[in-house]
């Protein structure tokens, strides 16, 4: 079994700024890439960033400029870093893991961690 867990979330002013982790673990032979995903009240879950395991990166273009998103191969986590956050990012932040194991390659998600910009 493959865990991912996330950890950061809170509330923050508009304006502000809050750091994201995600951490992958278990029977992974493989990881392909790490990426984050949010879902809003009442909207579809989508994608705010990811990246694989060479190091390409892509961003929701909502959130480019203001996020960055890096990672660490060995530790098998995931970080992102929110800047200039705005109302309209308050959602749940899901981390995925995107793992291959022999005959299998698939997509693990974390429980998600709310963040929750507001004055």
């Amino acid at each position: 079994q493959v865990q991912v867990v996330e950890s950061g979330g809170g509330l923050v002013q508009p304006g502000g700024s809050l750091g994201l982790s995600c951490a992958a673990s278990g029977i992974i032979f493989r990881l392909y890439g790490m990426g984050w995903y949010r879902q809003a009240p009442g909207k579809q879950r989508e994608l705010v960033a990811d990246i694989t395991s060479g190091g390409t990166t892509t961003y929701a273009d909502s959130v480019k400029g203001r996020f960055t998103i890096s990672g660490d191969n060995v530790k098998n986590t995931v970080y992102l870093q929110m800047d200039s956050l705005k109302a309209e990012d308050t959602a749940v932040y899901y981390c995925n893991a995107d793992v291959g194991r022999p005959g299998l390659r698939r997509a693990y998600w974390g429980q998600g961690t709310q963040v929750t910009v507001s004055s």
